[in-house]
């Protein structure tokens, strides 16, 4: 959360009241032929639960050939802990609503199955992706693809557009809570004194060892480093910054922030956005926020709704 902008998250009796009219909501209503976009989490929980490991709707038609309208695929790259099942239940349908040929993976499962992704180290995970988007130009025939990536999807990325050559076949990156300086960017002078005793490095050997990603997350890590050394913004990419006041886990906020880049707060116009990381990627607002980044010249209005931590605008 940004510095002085703290916000308490709702009360026990409240929460429950929200999930159970979140469950009652069900996906938002969809036009004849198009899939349901469910604008909270339920969808998620539901994916999480479900046995298999299944491509999110709409997502993973390797028959899909892309419009003129929309050339480039769009490729969808989750976060810690996240898989393509339960990241995109929001985005994936939605985008594929418009006439995209979307993609998703699922990398990094340093775990057996495809539950739990993005725990290798990211250098690992960005060659994952280039082997990914490889296939999905060569099954649409297109040039370019677009990224939409979400949480640690912001930045493992760039390890492939700036060092595996992913920027000569990328068009558009919108990045949803993006962190290019880390996270603790600004931490507190508790870590000081923790950095002086190497407590955050003893820390940090026994969570690499079945999370190799996580330490590179913090900021002034070895990863960070070497991609703001080759400078973060890469060349001929177009950049969407989206990010969220109330960010529980990218701290500050404004680590998202990215220079030469379309950089957003959802809470800037909407102050009843109380979107958090997680809540951030199923919400109404996000949604058309990143179909007008994906095409400017038919961008749409920015819906504002109330949106609450967790659980996103279902419940509202």
């Amino acid at each position: 959360m940004g510095r002085g902008r703290r916000i308490g998250y709702v009360g026990g009796a409240a929460l429950v009241a929200a999930v159970v009219a979140g469950l009652a909501a069900g996906p938002a209503a969809a036009q004849e032929g198009d899939l349901p976009v469910p604008y909270g989490g339920l969808a998620t929980v539901l994916a999480a639960a479900s046995p298999d490991a299944a491509d999110p709707p709409g997502a993973n038609d390797y028959d899909c050939e892309p419009s003129a309208e929309h050339p480039d695929p769009v490729v969808l790259v989750h976060g810690l802990g996240a898989s393509k099942t339960t990241n995109w239940q929001t985005m994936s349908p939605l985008l594929a609503n418009e006439g995209y040929c979307v993609f998703a993976l699922t990398y990094g499962t340093a775990l057996p199955g495809e539950r739990v992704g993005g725990l290798n180290p990211m250098e690992q995970s960005a060659e994952e992706l280039d082997v990914f988007v490889e296939g999905v130009l060569e099954a649409t025939g297109a040039e370019r693809v677009d990224l939409v990536g979400h949480s640690e999807g912001t930045l493992m990325p760039q390890y492939w557009l700036q060092f595996l050559g992913g920027d000569a076949v990328t068009d558009d990156y919108v990045a949803v809570t993006p962190l290019y300086d880390g996270t603790l960017a600004d931490p507190l002078p508790v870590a000081e004194v923790a950095d002086t005793l190497s407590a955050r490095d003893l820390a940090g050997a026994p969570v690499a060892a079945f999370c190799g990603s996580c330490p590179q997350f913090i900021s002034g890590s070895d990863y960070l480093d070497r991609m703001a050394e080759e400078g973060t913004r890469v060349e001929g990419v177009d950049y969407t910054t989206i990010m969220t006041r109330y960010d529980q886990l990218v701290i500050p906020y404004t680590s998202g922030v990215l220079e030469g880049a379309t950089n957003i707060v959802v809470q800037d116009g909407c102050e009843i956005d109380l979107s958090d990381h997680l809540s951030i990627i199923f919400s109404e607002r996000t949604g058309q926020l990143i179909l007008n980044a994906l095409d400017p010249e038919n961008a749409g209005d920015v819906p504002c709704r109330p949106v609450l931590p967790l659980l996103g605008n279902e419940v509202v």
